[in-house]
C-alpha cells in the first residue's frame, strides 16, 4: 500500500489484486508438481523484497471451507506448524481486523513477525483475503525477533465447478529486512512453499469434523455480530516504512538441518 496514510482497501485493491494473483507474465515456475505451482520474481536491483506466489488445486476441499479455515485463528494454531504466536488486535470495520502473527524461519536465521491491517472479501464464488503490515503504538518491535513488512500479501480462493474443488493462489510480497541466503530463497520456493500449502490443503480435509466439536456456530468472519474484538480507529495506526526497522544481514548464514525437513 502506498502513501502515508493508512487506507481500509477498497473494491478496486481487490481487483487489483486478484489480477495480479491470477496473472503469470513475469513470474518464473520454480516448482509444478502434485497439483502445487511456484512462481517467483526476481529481486530488483537494490531492493529486497521478495515476491512468490503459488497455486494449488484442492479437488475435495470446497472454496466456504477453505476460506474459513484461511481465517479460523483457533484452528490455525493447532494445524500452522510455523506460527510462534498468533493473535486479533481489534477491528476497523465489519471486514476488517489488525492483527499480530510471528513465525519460525529456517535455523539459524532469526524468527520474524508482522503486524498486519487484513481484510476479506467475498467476489460471488470466489474469495479475497489480504493484508499490508502497519504500526500499533502497543506493539513495538520485540528484541528476539525481526520485524517484516508485507507489502501486499493474501489468498484467492476460486470455486471450481459443481464439484467440491477450489483452486487457492496465495501471493507474497515481503521485505523480510535482512539479506538472506541464497539456499534461503531457493529452498523456500522449492520446499517450503509447497510443503506450507499442502498443510493448508491438509488442514481444510479435517476442519469439518474439528469445528463441530470447537464452538461450532462462531464464524465472525461471516458474521461479524459474532465479533468480541474492540474497535480500533485508524488513526491509531500509521504505514511501517521498511527504512525505519532494523536490518540485518544473514546471508552469511550455512543451513542447518530442520527437523522438519524430513515431512
Amino acid at each position: 500500500m502506498s502513501g502515508q496514510t493508512v487506507t481500509i482497501p477498497d473494491d478496486r485493491a481487490f481487483a487489483s489484486f486478484k489480477a495480479e494473483c491470477l496473472c503469470e507474465e513475469g513470474w518464473s515456475i520454480n516448482h509444478n508438481k502434485g497439483g502445487i505451482t511456484v512462481f517467483t520474481q526476481g529481486l530488483e536491483e537494490g531492493k529486497s523484497i521478495h515476491k512468490i506466489k503459488c497455486r494449488m488445486v484442492c479437488k475435495d476441499v470446497s472454496a466456504e471451507t477453505m476460506y474459513d479455515v484461511l481465517h479460523d485463528i483457533e484452528y490455525r494454531r493447532k494445524w500452522d506448524t510455523n506460527v510462534i504466536e498468533t493473535f486479533d488486535i481489534g477491528k476497523l470495520t465489519v471486514n476488517a481486523d489488525v492483527g499480530y502473527y510471528s513465525w519460525k524461519c529456517p535455523s539459524p536465521l532469526r524468527n520474524r513477525d508482522v503486524i498486519t491491517l487484513r481484510t476479506w472479501l467475498p467476489m460471488g464464488k470466489d474469495y479475497i483475503i489480504m493484508n499490508y503490515s502497519v504500526k500499533h503504538p502497543k506493539y513495538p518491535s520485540k528484541k528476539d525477533k525481526v520485524r517484516a513488512v508485507s507489502i501486499q500479501t493474501g489468498y484467492v480462493i476460486q470455486s471450481q465447478g459443481p464439484a467440491n474443488s477450489c483452486t487457492l493462489t496465495y501471493m507474497a510480497q515481503v521485505d523480510p529486512r535482512g539479506s538472506l541466503p541464497k539456499w534461503v530463497v531457493n529452498k523456500s520456493s522449492h520446499f517450503l512453499a509447497p510443503r506450507a500449502m499442502k498443510k493448508i490443503n491438509k488442514a481444510c480435509l479435517k476442519y469439518t469434523e474439528w469445528k463441530q466439536r470447537h464452538n461450532p456456530g462462531f464464524k465472525p468472519w461471516l458474521y461479524p455480530e459474532q465479533t468480541t474484538l474492540p474497535s480500533i480507529p485508524l488513526s491509531e495506526l500509521s504505514i511501517q516504512h521498511a527504512e525505519s526497522l532494523e536490518n540485518i544481514d544473514e546471508s552469511s548464514l550455512a543451513e542447518t538441518q530442520d527437523r522438519e525437513d524430513s515431512d
